[in-house]
């Protein structure tokens, strides 16, 4: 993995984040719930903060290996873009149900990320 790899991911996974917070404030917010808007928030925090981490160790690339940005970066794509995708199912009435077991499994593999950035610093 290159460090432009790994500052590019970050940057678009943080320009992402922005622009659906801004949709998820400004348009969803009309026709969420209360439970949906935050669960869709959940969803925006989380690939921000990752955004911001993978952006960090992409600076620092030498503290970055392929299986840690790997962790973080299909983390993201499957935590954050399913709750999306099921919060947006949802509110048309058609709610994926597939994607719900997907989202814990993003969820280990952000998880596995910090471990193994812990590890590799012990």
């Amino acid at each position: 993995m290159t460090q432009e790899t790994i500052i590019i991911t970050a940057s678009i996974f943080g320009m992402l984040s922005v622009i659906f917070g801004a949709f998820g404030a400004h348009t969803l917010k009309k026709n969420l719930s209360e439970e949906q808007l935050k669960s869709f928030e959940t969803g925006v925090k989380y690939q921000m903060y990752h955004a911001i981490v993978l952006l960090i160790l992409g600076f620092n690339f030498k503290d970055l290996n392929n299986t840690i940005y790997w962790c973080f970066t299909l983390g993201v794509i499957l935590f954050s873009f399913s709750i999306y995708g099921l919060v947006l199912s949802d509110a048309q009435g058609k709610k994926l149900r597939f994607l719900g077991p997907i989202t814990p499994i993003g969820g280990l593999f952000l998880l596995s990320g910090w471990v193994l950035l812990v590890l590799k610093h012990i």
